[in-house]
Parts: C-alpha cells; structure tokens; sequence
C-alpha cells in the first residue's frame, strides 16, 4: 500500500542474491572509465583475453496480475581483453536499470560470477541492445543501423532508460572508430543525439554513471569533426548553386551553401556548421531568439545568420537577442591560416543535456547555449591569440558569473576570460575570450545556483533513499488504523439507526466511502507494483479510479467546509433546499469525473509509470507530469486553499461566541482538530513536499493524511455519548449505568452542546 507522496518500491534484493562474492565481480560501468580499464596490463608483451563464455543467470520477469517470476536464462560473454570489462550479449539490469558487467583480470581470467539475478529491461532497451551488438559484429549496414535506431528512438518520444543511451553511445563509438566516416549519416547522427538531448534528466543524470553522456558526446564530436571536407571542399567555392533549404523526416534542416563555403545540420537541440572561410571569408555564426531583415529563418525556431572576419565585435556584442556567436577575427584567421587551418565546425547545443557533471551539488550552471568550437588539426593546441566567442548575460548573472568550458567532468573557467559590463542593457550580451577549443557556455554561480530548484531537487533525491523505508512503514501502518476506523464507522451506523438517520452522519458516510475506495486501491496497487506493457489497460484503469477516488474525497471536504461555514459563520437567514444531500451527492461524485477524463483523453500516456520505476518494482499507476499537475494538484490546491479559508473563519466566530466560557478552550481545541483533518488540511504539507521544500514535510504528510480515517472514528464514535453507550451495551450488555455526578453535569453539558459542532450538518 502506498500513498501519493511517496512511491512504493519493492527491492531487487529480492530476488538478487546479494552474497559478497557475486558484488565484487559484477559492477557498474565507473565514471572515469566507459569501456576499459588500463590499471591491470599482463605481464607479456602479447595481450591476453578471456575466451568467450557461456553464462547462466536468473531474470525476473514481470507477468500478469503485477506478479514476478524468476526464470533461468543462458546468457553469453563475448571474448575480451585483459583488464576489460565486459557486459551481457542480452541486457542483464540491476534495479535502477543500469547494466552488469563482469571483469577479464590482468591474467586472462574471468572473475568468478555466481547468483546473479537481474531485469531484462522493457522492449525498446533489448532492441537497442540488440543493434549495438548487431553493429559489434564483423560487419553491418551503417545507415541501415541508425536508421533503426533513429526510428526507435523518436517512437520513444523522449521517455528512454539509462541503458538505451548507453546502448546508443555505443553504437556512436563502434561508428566513431571506423576510418571510413560518411557525410551521408551526419543527419542522422545530428536526429539521435536531438532525441537524447530530450530525454528526462534524470534519466542522463543515471547514464552519467556509465559515462554514456560523455561517451556519445566525444564520439559524436568525433565523427562530426571528420566530415568538412565532405561537406565544404575547397573545390566547391564559388561553384554555381542555388540556396536550397532541405527538411528531411528525420527533423534535421539540412542548409547547402557549399558555394559560399558554408554547410549546416539544424535542429531543435542541436545543430551543426561546417565553414571554409577560403570561399567568401566567412569564419563565424550568430543564432537570435528572433528575426531581423538580415538574418535566416531555422525551421526549428531560431534564426541565423553568417559572421566574417572582419566584422565589429563590440556592434555584434550590442545587439539584442543574441543566443551565441563566434567567429574568427582576421588576426586570428591568417595566423590560423598560416598554420595549416581550412575548416572551422560550430555546434551549438540547445541546452547542457549531455554534460552531466560528476558532482550532485554544483556551485555554479549553464545558463546559455553550449558553444563548440573545432578547428581540425588544432586540438589541444594553444591558439596564436584570442578567440572572441559571445553568449547572453542574462538576469541571473553575478560576481561568480562568467564563461566556462567543458572538461567531460564539470565545467571550468581557467584559461577563458570574461568582459562582462555591469549595464545588462547597454551590453545584453557577455564577450569570453579563449586561447583553446572546446565546448563553451555562460556560468551563474553564486546563491543563485545553489538555491536553484534543480539542485534542490536533487539533493532530495539523493537522500530520499534512506528515508523511503520508514516513509512507507508510516503510511502502511496510518492506512491500516484509517481502514480500521473506517469499517468501525460504518457499524456504528449499521447498529445505532437514531445517529445514521441525521444528515450529519449520511454527509460523513459519503466521506468515509470516498475514502475507503481510495485505501482499498492503494492495497491493491501496492501489492501490484510490477506492470507489464500487457497490463498497459489494466493500469490505465486502475489509475484513473485512484484519481477519481481522490477527487471526490476533495469534492466531499469542500461540501463539508461550506456546510460548516453556512452554520458558523452566516448562521442567519440560511435556506437549504430540499434534498439538498442528494444534490451534494451528485455534485460530489460526478463533478471529479470531468477531471480524470480530460487526462484519460488527453494525456493517458502519463498514467504509465516510468521505466525506472518498472525496474525498481515501485511502478505506481498514477499520473505523473502534467497529467498530475493539472488533474490532481491544482484541484486539490484550490479545495485546500477555499478550505482552510473556511476553517479560519469558523474558528474565529466560534471563539468569539464562546469567548466569555473560558473553560471551554479544551473543546475549542478538540475542534479545531477535528475540522483540520475533516477538511483534509493535512495536504497541505503533501503540496509542500511536491513542491520539494523538504523530507521533513512529506513525513508530516505521510503521518497526517494516512491517519484522516482513524481520526474520523475517534471523534465520531469513541468521543461521541451515544455511539460509545451503543458498543458499550453490545458488548456488554449487562454493564450497570454509571451515575454522573451532579458537579460534572454542567461540563457534560457543555461538552454536548460542543460535540453538535462535530456533526456536520443539522437535520
């Protein structure tokens, strides 16, 4: 059973035998190393390698009704080298999804692997698997492969595992490695790596630990790098063409200006251009948020236009929507020149998605475009002067502001200068100077980075592991106490017909009925954690009624609060019309449908929980995105808000009616108590955790909400005379009436005329 500020989660440790010896060889990609490991050679001159070798281990694979089954499966390692690690011929996860991989020691020999249990991953990570092996193999058809894996990845649309963008990066090494590099696939290349790009950050933040980020941006760099002379030769200057525009379905403009020595792959996240400034002495590129006479229009949302070598570098700093430019200024282009440059390739990356820092916490982020600069042959050498490159100050820039560069680890700024003018709009825009090429981009740092909602959010992350179990432990035991409470309301009303005629406890039974569907579904969900693709409509269904039990518990709490306000606060002159329980009823348990339809129709895909949460057994039916923001938390927000409004105003005329009486401050209290969790309050600190402004409010949460149902039972039976006296008499019948004494009569009194504050309405 589970409760929505916190997801459910079932180990892996389950079913994956956790023996030291199984632990020490079967280990996760490091971040240092993506494919080798160099610190053990063998002896001899001549390299050893562990032969290839059959290798049997468990899966536990999800079938019907959320079950799991474990089933033997013979798996293969492939030969490999000494001091390498190798990886599974079919994927073989560990519960957050990441790979297993096992070592060839520096002797030749494989490391002794034994109860080794893991996932298969969903379908979408095997056939990605599936292609890089396809692609390891002797030989395969490369425009074939990523044309597949072009394909895979858009069907994605966005919503990929770790391990696919492993299995991609790999795909891009195997590429990378090859002498005979293809203009051909560079569409295609620029399409995969957009797809990636759009990725959850999670997600990348996960691939990180394989290194796969960083691997499939070197290797990309790489291969992207080798293809100007395919693109802007020397031969094709001045050669008669037309400015042709060509938008393949891959999503990638594809610009052939190869006459004026121009060439460019555009697309949402990332495009590239290819220069030769030997045409038309154009030797930079300038992106704007908007359009202008002087500049083209990207079929991607941006605009574009070309820098030459002579242009005004403190008119180009003025102007206005700038997003990132550089160039090579004619200094720097005829020293350049001079030692043997042709080509310049600019790639500006939309967002800093593949540059995924080793630290959790980091002092200072990008918050501009990400500008790669190459010049071939002049890797890792240090420029005859300064390359001038500008990106946008922005609002959020300070002193520890200023231009940094990309080291595959964490951003730097040594070596790269900043002349950032205090005055954002007489200079909008940041002028850095370097002396190196690589990837470059505008830093904030400061308060402003370390308070920011993502790094927040991942410090939460990160620690929330040691604190699910407890969490879930609350929940587990305030939904059985609310359960219990529950079924004892409903006897009482089944054993004391005076109580369950009033309309206050008919109002209440429709409360404890919303909530008691909502408890029941989170039972069965919780015991039902693992879903498979064939459960898809199950899931879908079983979701849409959590959502639509919640709401009505809302709807109720609010037709609950306004009847309380109607007889607190404008007692006079209140009219209620004719079966006005019925009309409540109808109101209650219909109007949460126009809700849970909209996100059915429109958004059904965020009822599917997330493939981290499939392999981690925690997969919760439940919407997620905007699915949840709108369908559940903005409802729930509003009803809270008016709520609590309410239960103010209630308790202010209830004081100030009793304010002579001071002895009744107890009652007054026990009221307010009881108002906080029938008007269901306690979401407020739900709203604060999902808001991520602590652990410590998704504990108050998980210790407030679950127990809405035992609270209810409390007031409405255990403190209410009549219903105690009935299960007093049923169970003991022949129990004597206890005398009261005539000293408590006035402060029983008082207690009744109270307790009538409890119902929740009059008849």
């Amino acid at each position: 059973m589970a409760w929505p500020s916190t997801e459910a989660h079932v180990r892996l440790a389950e079913f994956v035998s956790t023996s030291s010896s199984t632990w020490r060889s079967v280990h996760l990609f490091p971040q240092e190393q993506w494919q080798s490991r160099t610190t053990e050679k063998p002896a001899s001159n001549e390299p050893a390698y562990c032969e290839s070798q059959d290798f049997e281990h468990n899966y536990a694979l999800a079938v019907g009704a959320g079950k799991v089954k474990v089933e033997l499966h013979l798996n293969h390692f492939k030969r490999t080298k000494a001091g390498e690690f190798s990886t599974m011929r079919d994927l073989c996860l560990d519960a957050k999804g990441l790979p297993l991989r096992r070592l060839c020691n520096a002797t030749g020999q494989w490391e002794k692997v034994k109860n080794v249990t893991c996932l298969a991953g969903n379908q979408l990570s095997r056939q990605l698997n599936h292609l890089s092996e396809q692609l390891l193999g002797e030989m395969s058809h490369k425009p074939v492969v990523l044309t597949k894996l072009r394909y895979l990845l858009s069907e994605a649309h966005g919503k990929l595992a770790a391990v696919d963008i492993y299995s991609t990066a790999k795909i891009f090494a195997k590429l990378a490695e090859r002498k005979d590099k293809e203009s051909v696939l560079g569409a295609d290349l620029v399409s995969i790596c957009r797809e990636i790009m759009s990725s959850d950050a999670k997600v990348l933040r996960l691939s990180a630990q394989l290194n796969a980020t960083n691997s499939l941006l070197s290797k990309f760099e790489d291969y992207m790098n080798a293809l100007p002379q395919q693109f802007v030769s020397r031969e094709s200057c001045g050669k008669a063409t037309t400015d042709t525009s060509l938008t393949t379905n891959n999503d990638v403009e594809t610009i052939k200006l190869a006459n004026i020595g121009v060439q460019a792959l555009m697309s949402s996240n990332l495009s590239v251009f290819y220069v030769n400034p030997f045409c038309e002495n154009i030797t930079g590129i300038a992106i704007y948020s908007t359009s202008n006479s002087d500049r083209r229009t990207s079929i991607s949302g941006f605009y574009y236009r070309f820098l030459y070598a002579n242009e005004n570098l403190e008119k180009l700093r003025r102007e206005a929507n700038l997003e990132a430019a550089s160039y090579l200024p004619e200094q720097l282009w005829h020293q350049l020149k001079e030692r043997g440059a042709t080509y310049l390739i600019l790639k500006v990356y939309a967002h800093d998605g593949l540059f995924v820092e080793t630290a959790q916490v980091r002092s200072r982020r990008p918050r501009s475009k990400v500008l790669s600069i190459t010049i071939p042959g002049f890797e890792g050498v240090e420029l005859p002067s300064a390359l001038p490159f500008l990106l946008p100050q922005g609002k959020y820039s300070n002193g520890e502001s200023g231009c940094g560069y990309w080291n595959y680890g964490s951003w730097l700024n040594d070596g790269v200068t900043t002349c950032q003018e205090e005055n954002a709009q007489w200079a909008p825009n940041v002028l850095c100077q370097a002396h190196h090429l690589t990837q470059f981009t505008f830093l904030v740092g400061g308060s402003y980075a370390q308070l920011h909602v993502e790094d927040k959010q991942l410090q939460l992350e990160s620690a929330l592991p040691a604190h699910e179990e407890l969490l879930d432990m609350i929940t587990l035991v305030g939904c059985g106490l609310s359960l219990f409470g529950l079924v004892c309301i409903f006897l009482t009303a089944a054993l004391v017909k005076k109580w369950r005629n009033q309309a206050s406890t008919k109002v209440l039974l429709h409360l404890c009925l919303a909530l008691s569907l909502q408890l029941l579904l989170f039972g069965y969900l919780g015991e039902n954690l693992v879903w498979s693709e064939d459960d898809w409509n199950r899931c879908l269904i079983l979701g849409a009624l959590l959502q639509y039990s919640v709401l009505v518990i809302f709807s109720w709490m609010l037709i609950i609060a306004f009847l309380q306000f109607q007889r607190y606060v404008t007692v006079i002159g209140v009219a209620r019309p004719n079966h006005y329980i019925l009309i409540s009823a109808i109101v209650a348990w219909t109007l949460p449908l126009l809700p849970v339809l909209m996100v059915v129709l429109f958004d059904a895909e965020s009822f599917k929980p997330s493939d981290y949460q499939r392999n981690s057994h925690s997969a919760l039916c439940y919407p997620s995105g905007y699915g949840l923001a709108l369908g559940v938390v903005l409802p729930i927000a509003m009803v809270t808000i008016a709520n609590a409004f309410m239960m103010l105003c209630i308790i202010y005329s209830i004081h100030r009616a009793l304010n002579p009486r001071r002895q009744l401050i107890i009652q007054q209290l026990r009221l307010s108590v009881l108002l906080f969790f029938l008007l269901g309050l306690t979401w407020i600190f739900g709203l604060c955790s999902y808001m991520h402004l602590g652990i410590v409010f998704s504990y108050l949460f998980c210790l407030t909400a679950t127990l809405q149902g035992f609270v209810l039972f409390v007031y409405f039976v255990l403190l209410n005379t009549t219903n105690r006296r009935a299960w007093l008499n049923l169970i003991c019948p022949n129990q004597t009436k206890i005398n009261v004494p005539k000293r408590t009569m006035e402060q029983n009194s008082m207690t009744t005329s109270l307790s009538n504050s409890y119902r929740i309405t009059q008849t």
